[in-house]
């Protein structure tokens, strides 16, 4: 009988939030359908506010909880993080996520999910100082709303909820390790 060695690869997760736990759970599975990973959340910081109010801010706030992750997790193959913001797109009030992967050999990759337009009850919340998660509660009567369908599973009646989401935009940060020899 043959043993083989199953190189199982680890993924730490810069959030403890199921939500985004779970999109790059599934982000990497549908990637790389026949490889292992093990992966863990944990908490991190992202050196950011704690609502993001550009794209910079948003993808800085991302990049940091990546670096973080690797800081206190130096022994993973692969480090996440993601970070939720909001901005100003003409006149009106937008929101999207960044995905920022690092990995152990040094290849970065980054992406975005799609925008989507506030509307004007969660946009005037926002400006008297509540972040777009207490902003969601608060217009439809739900508790910690971003760690479950979040605002796009709100306003879309989940037909996207935050963990598809993310997981598109975790696919496209993962575009480079798919396809390394473009990307080193």
């Amino acid at each position: 009988m043959l043993l083989f060695d199953i190189i199982m690869r680890k993924v730490i997760i810069a959030s403890q939030n199921p939500v985004k736990v779970k999109a790059a759970e599934l982000g990497f599975q549908k990637m790389f359908p026949g490889e292992e990973f093990l992966f863990e959340g944990v908490a991190t910081i992202s050196g950011v506010s704690d609502q993001p109010k550009s794209e910079d801010e948003a993808f800085q706030g991302a990049r940091n909880r990546a670096n973080n992750a690797s800081t206190l997790q130096p022994e993973a193959d692969f480090w996440v993080g993601q970070e939720s913001g909001i901005d100003t797109f003409q006149t009106e009030m937008v929101a999207f996520g960044w995905v920022v992967i690092k990995s152990r050999i040094g290849l970065w990759g980054k992406g975005r999910t799609g925008t989507f337009f506030l509307p004007s009850a969660i946009v005037a919340l926002i400006k008297e100082g509540k972040d777009l998660g207490q902003a969601d509660d608060i217009v439809f009567g739900r508790t910690n709303s971003p760690k479950h369908n979040g605002a796009v599973g709100l306003l879309t009646g989940d037909v996207i909820d935050r963990t598809a989401y993310y997981t598109a935009a975790m696919i496209m940060a993962l575009i480079p390790f798919k396809n390394p020899h473009l990307y080193s």
